[in-house]
C-alpha cells in the first residue's frame, strides 16, 4: 500500500507546485549518498541517491512496469536488461531469478555504466553480467548521442562517441551468453532494431518481452515483426497495443 501512495505521489509533475514541495527535502541528499530502497522486492538494497529520479528508492517508480515484472520473472530464468540505465531493473531482476538465474545487462552509455556497475557491487549482486554495447540489427561500431541530461542516449550518425553494438542472436549463438526467457527493452528509439536483430532466438526461444515504444510507428513495426512468431500483446498503460507506449508480448498458448 505506501508503495502504491508513493507511486501516486511520484505523478505529480516536478515543475508544478505540489511537485516541487513534494520533492523539495530530496535536494539536500548529497548526490553521493547511499541510501535504502523503501518498499518492493528491492527493499532495503543500498542506492546511491544522485545516479537518477528520487523514485527509484523511494518505491513509486514505474509501479504498475515493476509489478509485471515480478510477477513474470521466473526464479532461476535467464534475463536480458536491453537499456539498463543505472541499474534498477537489472537489480529487480537479480534478486527475481535467484542465486541460480542470470542476467545480462546491456548498457553503452559510460556514465550509466558506471552507477550501474556501483550499484552491482554495493549490494553485492553477483548473478550479473555487464555488456558494455548498445543492441541493434549488426555487430560492430556506431555513433552514439547523449541528451543534455547526460542520463539517456541512442545511437545516432550525429553522435559524439563510438559504442560497440551487438546482436542478440550473434552473442546468444555464439554461446557468448544463454538463451532469455525474459527480455526488456528500453532503448530510446531503436527497438525495432533490438527485435530485428534477434528473430532466430524469438523463433526458437519465445521469451516473454517488455517493450518501452518511444512512437507509434515503432510500435507498429514491432508488432508486425513480432506476430509472425506468435506473439499476444498487452498493454501496460491502458492504451490499446497499437498506441501503447509500454508493451508486454508473450508467446500465445498453443492448443
Amino acid at each position: 500500500m505506501m508503495r502504491y501512495i508513493f507511486h501516486k505521489l511520484s505523478r505529480f509533475h516536478y515543475q508544478s507546485v505540489i511537485g516541487k514541495i513534494i520533492r523539495l527535502p530530496l535536494k539536500f541528499i548529497p548526490s553521493e549518498a547511499e541510501v535504502r530502497i523503501l518498499f518492493g522486492k528491492l527493499k532495503g538494497k543500498k542506492w546511491i541517491a544522485g545516479s537518477g529520479s528520487h523514485n527509484y528508492w523511494l518505491g513509486g517508480y514505474e509501479y504498475y512496469k515493476q509489478r509485471i515484472f515480478e510477477k513474470m520473472v521466473k526464479e532461476r530464468s535467464v534475463v536480458y536488461d536491453i537499456g539498463a540505465h543505472v541499474g534498477f531493473y537489472t537489480l529487480l531482476a537479480s534478486v527475481l531469478v535467484g542465486e541460480n538465474g542470470k542476467v545480462y545487462a546491456f548498457e553503452p552509455n559510460p556514465r550509466n555504466l558506471d552507477y550501474l556497475k556501483r550499484h552491482l557491487a554495493i549490494n553485492g549482486v553477483t548473478n550479473v553480467e555487464v555488456m558494455e554495447c548498445a543492441v541493434s540489427d549488426k555487430d560492430g561500431y556506431a555513433s552514439f548521442d547523449i541528451d543534455k541530461r547526460h542520463d539517456l542516449g541512442h545511437i545516432s550518425d550525429s553522435g559524439s562517441f563510438k559504442v560497440k553494438i551487438c546482436t542478440l542472436d550473434s552473442l546468444v549463438f555464439s554461446k557468448k551468453i544463454l538463451p532469455p526467457n525474459f527480455i526488456k527493452i528500453d532503448v530510446e528509439g531503436a527497438e525495432f532494431q533490438v527485435l530485428n536483430g534477434a528473430k532466430e532466438i524469438l523463433k526458437k526461444f519465445s521469451p516473454v518481452l517488455i517493450l518501452d515504444i518511444h512512437s507509434p510507428e515503432i510500435g507498429k513495426r514491432c508488432i508486425e515483426l513480432l506476430t509472425p512468431f506468435d506473439y499476444s500483446f498487452y498493454p501496460i498503460d491502458n492504451q490499446s497495443p497499437k498506441d501503447s507506449h509500454e508493451l508486454l508480448a508473450i508467446k500465445k498458448e498453443k492448443g
